[in-house]
């Protein structure tokens, strides 16, 4: 039985997706979506595009500057020892 929560656990975690995979998934959508949407409730599609656009700037700037991939300090890294140490 203990096999079988270990084989569950190992499934899960390849199906999650992470923030990133999440954020590239949401810059097409931000773009072409509120374009869409804009250009669908009446304004021009040439106003409709640089909001859409902003939007979707606003998300990569987020996955940069606010939460970015090296939120791991160095100190918590190097608390392990290395596996193959003597």
């Amino acid at each position: 039985m203990g096999n079988t929560y270990i084989l569950i656990s190992r499934t899960i975690e390849q199906i999650m997706t992470g923030y990133y995979d999440l954020v590239l998934g949401l810059i097409p959508v931000a773009l072409l979506g509120i374009t869409a949407a804009l250009t669908a409730v009446g304004l021009s599609l040439i106003a409709a595009v640089p909001i859409g656009a902003f939007a979707a700037m606003a998300i990569i700037g987020h996955a940069m500057f606010i939460n970015t991939p090296a939120d791991v300090s160095d100190e918590a890294r190097s608390a392990k020892p290395p596996l193959n140490a003597d």
